[in-house]
């Protein structure tokens, strides 16, 4: 893409004055220079002056007598500089609007937020692809399917590939260099006919690849292809006498069929479509995708989005369009819309460039299709509602322990997302740290992470403090997952000055942090000597206290777990001949060190051979013997 930037020390109204006529971008920032607006332009000399000349406003802010919208009189009297990106075309104009608002997320362009983080299935990009479930998009050139809104309808999903495909399950790094070296055996998959044992190099690149073309045609939804190739695989197997094989492969034909049943069918005629309709409520809106695949529905998407207000619905759909299709390679040759959008042929031009065909974007007035337009329509509504449910059901209710603590610490919102970091360790070996999330008050489990120090020797609380730091958000900077209201850190000036540094160094000096110390319950802050004079009977306080103990027992159960698998691993690893993985199998057969002290000389020979049983014998003797 090629993109000139123009950035000049001028005044706004200077700018004005030298807009090009090119395509491109423009970003309005306020007095503090932050995004508070982007927008994409065939033109950035028209569009961006009617901000100004049809609001009745000149660049310096002046007013004329003219009706205007409360919003967007808002934004423009917050403008203070406009930064442009010219492109080479419309297209690229777009692609590059719709990232700029997904990095600044400004407050006056429809803001879009998913329900939750839905899995997909992967297809991995590799000599012999795995396909499995994951939650997180990496760009390597995997193929990814869905989301999935139903898990069950995703496990099915997988669940059909792997009983028909013969899908390597390892997670070996097979390129063709380790496998011709060796290096890996079949495992039991093999054995049972789950996999053709790629390891081993008993299946070739190109057969691997036409039975994983076959997989993504599932996971498409279009199973024609590979019911086609089963039958004739079948046919062929049946005419060689090889009977066996070709009920396997009816079996497989079976399964399909069944998969195929439990699609909801829309249409006769087989088609690939997306319809995507909107439902908006004052300031507040909800999209839905209907993913239809063959005529089946394969699944959907909802988001909601806010600051809708005064717009229009086609204006709603465009920014939900380029968000969804932005994220989702799956692209088919008909889109279906409830509304008619103002930039429908750059955006359909952006479309066909991506799948390499022919995109029609369609919004119809009658007939089927309208209906199934309706039915869309009619599920956004009903989450609509349901959104607005649970905000009369709890009132945006924000707990008192939040707002005293936003009250005691000073802040200028209410802390409701809260994460806590604690280390543990015993005379510094097994360093580990633990991670703990509290929404409105409440531990959130399903966040919470352990980390294993691995930087850091010795007992150095500082240092392990700076490193999971670090790890944690730098990790959620490269995701763009969201930040938390408040970061705590289980310590006094210490671990509080470390944590500091580090968040300093990623460019998150804003987010506020804070210590809380174990000895009198002192709350410190960056900058400031002494600990923040807080009452003991405050909700804020006792909060504190309860993160700060979740997290502490967090991090001694996952320290403890790791002590002990140590000790156990230890004690047989004081026995000649018997070495990590003799001694991983005997604790798996026997579940513990007491459990192979106590089985016989003969059972134990089962595992390692007469020799090493006698000598893991001999030293259980010889420890008794001594007590």
């Amino acid at each position: 893409m090629d993109i000139q930037i123009t950035t000049n020390d001028l005044s706004l109204e200077e700018k004005l004055s030298s807009l090009p006529t090119d395509p491109g971008v423009y970003q309005f920032k306020n007095s503090e220079g932050k995004v508070i607006y982007v927008g994409k332009a065939q033109s950035l000399r028209s569009r961006v002056r009617q901000y100004f000349s049809a609001k009745g406003r000149s660049a310096s802010g002046g007013q004329q007598s003219r009706a205007s919208d409360a919003k967007l009189d808002a934004l423009v009297s917050k403008i203070s500089d406009v930064q442009l990106i010219v492109t080479g075309s419309e297209v690229e104009a777009l692609i590059l609007e719709a990232n700029l608002i997904k990095k600044f997320n400004p407050r006056y362009n429809v803001v879009l937020k998913d329900d939750k983080s839905y899995p997909y299935i992967v297809i991995t990009n590799e000599p012999f692809p795995r396909v499995f479930v994951t939650r997180r998009i990496i760009k390597d050139g995997s193929r990814y399917f869905g989301p999935y809104t139903d898990v069950r309808t995703m496990r099915f999903a997988l669940k059909t590939v792997r009983d028909i495909f013969m899908i390597r399950s390892c997670n070996y790094d097979l390129t063709p260099e380790a496998i011709n070296k060796g290096k890996f055996k079949i495992c039991l998959d093999y054995h049972i006919k789950k996999c053709e044992g790629p390891c081993e190099a008993l299946v070739s690149q190109e057969h691997y690849s036409s039975m994983i073309a076959q997989v993504a045609q599932v996971l498409k939804g279009k199973t024609e292809s590979a019911v086609h190739s089963l039958q004739q695989e079948m046919e062929r197997l049946s005419g060689g006498l090889k009977f066996e094989e070709a009920a396997k492969t009816r079996d497989k034909l079976k399964a399909l069929s069944i998969y195929n049943e439990k699609q909801r069918v829309v249409d006769a005629k087989q088609v690939d479509r997306d319809i995507i309709a909107v439902a908006m409520k004052a300031d507040d809106a909800c999209g839905v995708i209907f993913k239809v695949r063959d005529g089946k529905v394969l699944g959907s998407r909802h988001y909601y989005m806010s600051n809708v207000e005064s717009k229009e619905e086609g204006e709603a759909l465009e920014s939900l369009i380029e968000r969804y299709y932005l994220e989702n390679e799956d692209i088919p040759n008909e889109i279906i819309l409830s509304a008619p959008i103002i930039s429908g042929e750059i955006i359909r031009a952006w479309l066909e460039e991506r799948l390499g065909g022919s995109v029609t974007l369609e919004v119809p007035k009658a007939g089927d299709k309208a209906k199934l337009v309706a039915m869309v329509r009619n599920n956004a509504e009903f989450l609509l509602g349901e959104l607005e449910l649970q905000r009369m059901k709890r009132g945006d209710f924000v707990p008192n322990s939040v707002k005293s603590l936003e009250r005691d610490l000073r802040l200028k919102a209410p802390p409701r997302r809260i994460e806590c970091f604690d280390i543990s360790n015993t005379q510094g070996s097994d360093s580990v740290a633990s991670l703990v999330v509290f929404v409105d008050a409440k531990p959130k489990k399903s966040e919470y992470r352990k980390f294993k120090i691995r930087t850091v020797s010795g007992p150095d609380d500082f240092a392990s403090m700076q490193e999971v730091v670090k790890r944690r958000f730098s990790r959620l900077l490269e995701e763009e997952s969201s930040l938390p209201d408040l970061i705590m850190v289980d310590g006094g000036k210490g671990q509080l000055s470390s944590a500091v540094e580090i968040l300093n160094k990623l460019g998150l000096s804003s987010i506020p942090v804070i210590g809380l110390a174990k000895r009198l319950e002192e709350v410190f802050v960056p900058g400031e000597s002494e600990a923040l004079m807080i009452p003991r009977t405050s909700s804020g306080i006792k909060l504190l206290q309860q993160i700060r103990n979740e997290a502490h027992r967090f991090a001694i159960t996952f320290h403890r777990s790791l002590r002990s698998k140590r000790i156990l691993q230890t004690e047989l690893d004081l026995i000649k001949g018997v070495g990590k993985k003799r001694a991983t199998e005997l604790l798996e057969s026997f579940g513990s060190v007491q459990g192979v002290k106590f089985a016989t000389e003969e059972q134990i020979a089962e595992i390692v051979g007469a020799k090493v049983s006698a000598k893991i014998k001999e030293y259980f003797g010889e420890e008794e013997s001594v007590k």
